[in-house]
């Protein structure tokens, strides 16, 4: 994905009140505000270390108003918004790119390889765009096996036919044997938004509803269980799957939804802050509407997890405004990929940038995850 955290709020005081980088290191690039002087595998969490590392390093290193917007992709008007030789605006040009370290490579219901396609084809779908085309760039360990590249790329390549999209593109680097980790796969994708769509999470008003495309935690878990070897009584496997398909029958039902997200690292609670953050708004989640499976709860309470704040590769979360909410829901059960599709929770006018949730004891507030639960999961 894109450069994308949450907007900093007085709730993270404690990342506050580190020195800049001096003229011997980045120059006028400043360190992130934290107490962290390395980059720790927090920072690839999608919480607030990402945040932290992503607003005041790479923002102010890059800068731009496109990548201040903090979203999945990057929507961008081809000519800077001329004309064509017909007279109509050029196309709109929606562009994002992701890393894919997950570990182990094959796990239950996809691959490294079915993994990075689905999370470059969701981002640009969640943006409203239709995804076009991929790029792939693979960094490859001496020593990996012919034969199980060979099984990624099929995977990647079955990947983008059920995606409707092609792969036209891509780069190859091999790194001494120890100096990697078997692969790692980086992937950019383009894709088309058609004029009079804006989806945005800045968009999200009082008032509206949050709905989910079905249930939280199946991927994180997934993963989680083979390097532990944890067994259910079903099995479980990894919800990756790409989504466009999804969006195209909820838009088509429902044009005026306000913003979509695919919960990726950091979960469901941490997508929900990003969006109160960016709206200013509040979010309050019902906890007996959002849909977790038995077993994933289960490994969860065994591995001292939330499963709000696990990730999900095929789930996405909704804000349309309440009136449109159950011709919405009914559009994305209809589909197979939201028959589990729920109605989770309201967007409010207190407590702007916090998201909290209801549940038979009481009411608690979800912060952005601080570190990282489940490292390698995508």
């Amino acid at each position: 994905m894109t450069f994308s955290a949450e907007r900093r709020t007085a709730g993270d005081a404690e990342t506050e009140g580190a020195a800049t980088i001096g003229p011997d290191s980045l120059g006028r690039c400043p360190l992130p505000r934290s107490q962290y002087g390395q980059i720790v595998m927090g920072h690839g969490g999608g919480g607030r270390l990402s945040a932290d590392l992503i607003e005041r390093l790479f923002v102010p290193a890059f800068g731009g108003d496109v990548l201040e917007r903090m979203e999945d992709q990057a929507i961008l008007r081809l000519g800077h918004g001329a004309s064509t030789s017909n007279g109509k605006l050029a196309p709109r040009l929606a562009f994002t790119t992701d890393g894919f370290v997950v570990k182990p490579l094959f796990f239950p219901g996809g691959d490294i390889g079915k993994l990075a396609v689905c999370g470059t084809v969701n981002d640009l779908a969640v943006g409203g765009a239709e995804p076009l085309y991929l790029a792939a760039a693979f960094i490859l360990e001496e020593g990996f096996t012919i034969s199980e590249l060979a099984r990624i790329a099929r995977s990647m390549r079955a990947a983008c036919d059920e995606a409707g999209v092609t792969l036209v593109t891509g780069d190859t680097k091999v790194v001494d044997r120890g100096k990697g980790d078997q692969v790692f796969i980086t992937t950019s994708g383009i894709g088309l938004v058609p004029d009079g769509r804006e989806l945005s999470i800045r968009s999200a008003r009082p008032g509206d509803c949050v709905l989910v495309s079905g249930t939280m935690g199946d991927h994180g878990v997934t993963i989680m269980s083979v390097r532990e070897g944890i067994a259910f009584d079903t099995e479980l496997e990894s919800d990756c799957a790409p989504l466009i398909g999804l969006t195209r029958a909820m838009l088509a039902a429902c044009p005026s939804i306000r913003a979509m997200r695919d919960p990726t690292r950091g979960g469901l609670a941490s997508v929900l802050n990003e969006l109160a953050s960016a709206s200013k708004v509040g979010v309050r989640l019902d906890e007996s509407s959002v849909p977790v499976r038995l077993e994933v709860r289960a490994a969860c309470e065994m591995l001292g997890l939330d499963p709000l704040y696990v990730a999900n590769e095929g789930k996405l979360i909704a804000v349309v405004p309440r009136d449109d909410a159950p011709r919405l829901l009914e559009a994305m059960r209809s589909h197979p990929l939201g028959r589990e599709a729920a109605i989770i929770g309201e967007i409010v006018a207190d407590h702007p940038g916090m998201v909290t949730l209801r549940s038979t004891i009481g009411e608690r507030i979800l912060t952005m995850a601080a570190g990282e639960q489940l490292p390698r999961i995508c």
